[in-house]
């Protein structure tokens, strides 16, 4: 199960109140700072430390920091680095990380809901026991945010989809979902940056590019910005 997998799961387990450090491999450590829950004061510190680990207490043979929900990996150069030292150095910043809470960018994403680019829409406003209408004002009036992004350049876990909305991930992934898709899976909601399996539900499809290799900053989103679904048209 990968970890934000994992999040997307309630659990019943009571916080440590410690990070867990795990190695991975010989070239990455790996702190896991929470439970299963998705928590947005632990993703604020998580994003906090990763600032720091960018930052002037950075170390020479440091290759990549990766943050996720409720986790950040940190991969280095093993020959350059200890694994031990650089788990040491991870420890410590962390202690001194605090979650920032800031004013945070709204992006806006047009989305038609239904029809030929949201083909999952009907099934899902069933489950959930409301009309498409209903389903679709619930979806665009809340408010997510961005807790990490991974899997594919450019795909963003959102958290804030409505309780009412949770949805287990299909059983049998599809092997394409377009480009623009409006998705959501588990506890969370995405768009897809590009064309690529998934087992999320499609709810809609929007004109936005979410992700541009030939941008400045290729990724529309940043973690921590807050994301609002606009229903432009709702094809019911």
């Amino acid at each position: 199960m990968t970890t934000v997998q994992a999040a997307e799961h309630a659990a019943s387990a009571p916080r440590s109140g410690a990070p867990r450090i795990h190695f991975a491999g010989a070239g990455g450590i790996y702190l896991d700072c929470g439970d299963a829950r998705i928590d947005v004061g632990i993703q604020q510190r998580i994003w906090a430390l990763a600032k720091a680990l960018r930052g002037p207490a950075h170390l020479d043979g440091i290759r990549e920091i990766v943050p996720g929900v409720n986790n950040i990996l940190v991969l280095f150069d093993p020959l350059q680095l200890a694994p031990h030292a650089v788990r040491d150095w991870v420890l410590a910043q962390w202690e001194q990380a605090t979650a920032a809470a800031s004013a945070p960018r709204v992006v806006d994403i047009p989305v038609i809901y239904g029809g030929d680019g949201g083909i999952d829409l009907q099934e899902q406003a069933q489950r959930a026991g409301l009309g498409v209408h209903d389903y679709v004002a619930l979806h665009s009036s809340a408010q997510f945010q961005v807790m990490c992004i991974g899997s594919t350049p450019g795909f963003s876990y959102l958290s804030g989809l409505p309780e009412r909305l949770h949805a287990p991930r299909r059983s049998v992934p599809r092997l394409r979902i377009p480009r623009g898709s409006v998705v959501i899976g588990g506890v969370q909601a995405g768009v897809m940056p590009e064309a690529a399996p998934s087992g999320w539900h499609i709810l809609g499809v929007t004109s936005a590019a979410v992700f541009d290799a030939t941008r400045a900053a290729p990724c529309l989103f940043e973690p921590g910005d807050t994301v609002r679904f606009v229903a432009r048209e709702v094809i019911a």
